[in-house]
């Protein structure tokens, strides 16, 4: 939690963001996923001043609970002084302990944000779904609020100006300003309209132009004109001439060229031959897509 501190701007975990996504359709299942079209909804989660400090806790994380579909699990919320902003008890369950920062007895509006992100532990650990390394498997779990719905409240909790600033999660606003878009992009929710933070609405604007260049890779056809003429250069020299893009040749033993890339979905890798216009979907997250190879 930067509270009056410097927060980290920029993409420095994008690449385990990107990781995160593809492993949570592949232990989800596509179908899964969709289950999570619709978000936490504000007003679901909107806490005022003169609501009860803990029975407006315990409010909220029951709605946390219902929209991660953990029925049998039963949050009990307290406030204590830390350095982050909440813990959670992993345990067999069907009781979870989750401890708050104190400042949020008076900083009421984010304890949402917060438990999207605890609660969202118990769903993983649920899954037994982790990644090795505690900053990672914290980036796993911030993707995972964002990507299932409950996210946008972590972003909506970023504010900063010249004398004060607040962050929650560990990615960066313009990283879950980029999860929230891959989201809006697969289920077309704007979740723009209830941020009441302007930078976090500056970051989802910066997330998701850096979302919409993930579909402009060669060599789909949606790549630009640099990006085209730099991927039939590394065509014509073959496997091992390319450096710095996500598309690599390879040959598939019988002397034609094959092409692997990142689906701008899910960031599976996708195999598809090397010969003009081919149509490919992604088994993972069932995307179509338009190549040009």
């Amino acid at each position: 939690m930067a509270d009056d501190g410097p927060v980290e701007h920029g993409y420095p975990h994008l690449a385990t963001v990107r990781d995160a996504i593809t492993a949570l359709y592949k232990r989800l299942s596509y179908d899964t996923v969709q289950t999570f079209a619709t978000s936490v909804a504000p007003v679901d989660v909107a806490f005022a001043d003169t609501d009860d400090l803990h029975l407006g806790a315990q409010r909220v994380a029951r709605e946390m609970v219902r929209h991660y579909r953990l029925p049998d699990a039963r949050p009990i919320i307290s406030f204590r002084e830390m350095t982050h902003a909440a813990n959670v008890e992993l345990t067999a369950g069907p009781e979870y302990f989750i401890e708050l920062n104190d400042r949020f007895r008076t900083h009421r509006r984010d304890i949402g944000a917060a438990l999207a992100h605890e609660v969202m532990h118990v769903y993983l650990h649920r899954l037994d779904l982790s990644f090795p390394g505690t900053r990672e498997n914290e980036i796993l779990t911030d993707t995972a609020a964002t990507y299932l719905g409950a996210g946008w409240l972590l972003l909506d909790a970023y504010r900063e100006d010249s004398a004060s600033s607040q962050k929650l999660g560990y990615l960066t606003p313009e990283e879950f300003g980029y999860v929230l878009a891959k989201r809006a992009l697969v289920f077309g929710e704007d979740p723009s309209v209830w941020f009441t933070s302007p930078q976090a609405y500056t970051a989802y604007v910066k997330g998701m132009a850096q979302a919409r260049r993930d579909e402009q890779q060669p060599p789909l056809t949606a790549a630009g004109w640099a990006g085209r003429r730099r991927y039939a250069h590394d065509r014509r020299h073959g496997p091992g001439s390319q450096q710095g893009v996500p598309y690599a040749f390879s040959g598939d033993g019988s002397g034609s060229l094959r092409v692997s890339f990142p689906c701008p979905t899910c960031h599976q890798r996708i195999r598809v031959p090397v010969r003009g216009r081919v149509r490919a979907r992604c088994s993972l997250c069932r995307t179509v897509l338009e190549c040009d190879t």
